[in-house]
């Protein structure tokens, strides 16, 4: 059996949009780097922010809401306290009620990512909890996210 290929950075010209993230004392560990929790923390604030100040995601009355049901990280340099971090944000893949983001972390004005994973969201009604279509206003703002790979 051949191993797959060993994750290698991505960059910053592989992503759609970006945001930055400061980084905080408590981010920092006792080995003097931001610990490895803090990036799907980051990945997190990067795509719901942009969904929530583009207009398509109302995360207290909306009716439709993203459940993550899966998660990934691959590292490749130390990020620490203090320094801005540039959240790089694509779409991987837009289904009828799913969507991959994968984000890249920077250190700011870096080309390389010095972390990148990705995350599944599924859409589903509030209130069932079932899967539910990607809202129009929705899908039209993530195409514009989306990068052939």
């Amino acid at each position: 059996m051949i191993a797959p290929a060993k994750p290698q950075p991505d960059a910053r010209s592989g992503y759609a949009a970006f945001r930055a993230i400061s980084t905080r004392w408590m981010d920092n560990d006792v080995y003097g780097h931001v610990n490895n929790v803090v990036y799907y923390s980051w990945f997190d604030t990067a795509v719901n922010a942009t969904l929530i100040e583009q207009g398509v995601l109302d995360i207290h009355a909306g009716s439709t809401i993203g459940l993550v049901v899966e998660t990934q990280c691959f590292y490749f340099a130390p990020l620490a306290f203090p320094q801005t971090i540039e959240a790089g944000i694509r779409v991987a893949h837009l289904g009828t009620s799913s969507v991959r983001y994968e984000v890249g972390l920077f250190a700011q004005g870096d080309n390389m990512t010095a972390a990148r994973g990705h995350f599944v969201h599924v859409y589903v009604d509030r209130e069932t909890r079932r899967p539910v279509p990607l809202p129009p206003e929705l899908k039209t703002f993530l195409e514009t996210l989306t990068c052939k790979l």
